[in-house]
């Protein structure tokens, strides 16, 4: 019946994934309410991971309506590249309705497409100007 689903393969599950995000961001998009920490994955599509702390959100109705949000933004976004990504929540977030935050993770998701650039291999001219380094040592 559903059409597009929020399977486990697009989520972080272990403290492990969200640790190799942690450990090598490559990709970071701030926001006034959220920001967004990425490092590509090899899994060929996106994977996202929420942290919204008591701290910022006192109450778990808040926390559990903007992590809702947030996976319902992620779920109908298109040709996300593949990236391990963790949402943070800042402070502000309990004043904002939900047409605000959705508009604000809607544009957070286009900065990510926009702001992600795969590294590109080395080419032949950096291989060869390794080889024609001194190799003689003394």
């Amino acid at each position: 019946m559903k059409a597009s689903g929020f399977p486990k393969s697009c989520r972080l599950l272990k403290p492990a994934d969200y640790g190799k995000v942690f450990d090598d961001v490559q990709l970071k998009v701030p926001h006034r309410n959220f920001l967004i920490l990425a490092t590509p994955n090899t899994l060929g599509h996106a994977r996202v991971g929420l942290i919204f702390s008591k701290k910022n959100l006192k109450l778990a109705v808040q926390r559990n309506r903007i992590k809702r949000l947030v996976r319902e933004t992620f779920r109908h976004q298109q040709n996300l590249p593949a990236l391990d990504i963790v949402v943070l929540g800042r402070q502000g977030l309990t004043s904002l309705d939900n047409q605000a935050i959705c508009a604000s993770l809607n544009d957070l998701w286009g900065r990510v497409k926009t702001k992600y650039r795969p590294h590109q291999p080395p080419g032949p001219a950096s291989s060869q100007t390794a080889g024609s380094v001194g190799t003689g040592t003394g």
